[in-house]
């Protein structure tokens, strides 16, 4: 089940060709969603955030079935899983579409679902292992608009 190492940089890089390339928008669409924290998106944190993203889903497909590759797995895939709330709840509020939404639905949450339950089932993950994964990768939402808020006042004291 090798493919399935790879799925979350595959999953994540049509994701971001989805928010950014075709048909692109989230930042300007973010914006909009978030004035509050507007000055924040940047082209530059977007190109920071979205590069480790790859890079983390990356090491975890290097890493394979190994007990840190699986643990890393399941965090990042965690993270995947949380965008999927981020742009269905997005998307319900502004009553539009959110760039990003497909793919989190139609790639991220199948992938998420499959994954946790096939790590489990195999034995590649404890259920610790698993919850404290999903844990962190849930606290990316919150800690991602905290660090937003943050920039915002640091900007706003200069």
């Amino acid at each position: 089940m090798t493919w399935l190492f790879w799925a979350p940089l595959t999953a994540a890089t049509l994701h971001i060709g989805e928010e950014f390339l075709w048909p692109g928008g989230f930042l300007d669409w973010y914006r909009h969603y978030r004035p509050q924290i507007a000055n924040s998106l940047t082209i530059r944190f977007a190109v920071i955030v979205n590069g480790i993203l790859l890079l983390l889903c990356l090491v975890a497909a290097l890493l394979g079935s190994s007990p840190r590759g699986v643990a890393l797995w399941l965090t990042v895939v965690a993270v995947l899983l949380s965008n999927v709330g981020f742009h269905v709840m997005a998307g319900i509020r502004t009553r539009a579409y959110c760039p990003g939404l497909v793919t989190a639905v139609l790639l991220y949450l199948p992938l998420g679902l499959f994954g946790y339950w096939y790590f489990l089932r195999s034995g590649l993950s404890s259920i610790g292992t698993a919850v404290t994964a999903l844990l962190l990768g849930a606290s990316y939402p919150v800690l991602s608009l905290l660090n937003h808020r943050c920039r915002e006042a640091d900007r706003r004291r200069v």
